[in-house]
């Protein structure tokens, strides 16, 4: 799935979102945990936590696993 795409449809007030990277998927963000901010293009941290949370839901895990995967 495109976090773009996601993104813009469910934050669409978030002029941000206009600036995540078209080609970033949530599996390549899950393949690039440790740098999601590089990954994504967007240095914001509320960008990161939706993006984190949504990705915990696709996987199926908590919130929290997604955030140590990035803390390791």
């Amino acid at each position: 799935m495109n976090i773009k795409n996601y993104y813009l449809k469910a934050f669409p007030s978030d002029n941000l979102g206009e600036e995540i990277n078209a080609n970033a998927t949530f599996d390549g963000l899950f393949n690039n945990i440790t740098e999601p901010y590089n990954y994504i293009g967007v240095e914001d941290s509320i960008v990161r936590e939706r993006v984190f949370d949504k990705l915990a839901t696709i996987k199926g895990v908590p919130y929290s696993d997604i955030y140590n995967l990035w803390l390791s």
